[in-house]
């Protein structure tokens, strides 16, 4: 995992996940909107399953 978009996705977790569709950035600005750590959750979860998807 890069680290930079680690950092990112806990300072502002839409901005880590802005190589994602629209509607995947949508949710997680929904999630931080109604409260930092379930959007902070949902950006780490799509960034690992970004370098699983990589990796196989």
């Amino acid at each position: 995992m890069d680290i930079r978009r680690l950092i990112l996705a806990v300072i502002l977790p839409p901005a880590a996940v802005t190589n994602k569709e629209a509607g995947t950035i949508m949710l997680t600005g929904i999630l931080t909107v109604f409260g930092w750590l379930p959007g902070v959750a949902a950006a780490l979860f799509l960034i690992s399953q970004e370098k699983r998807q990589a990796s196989a």
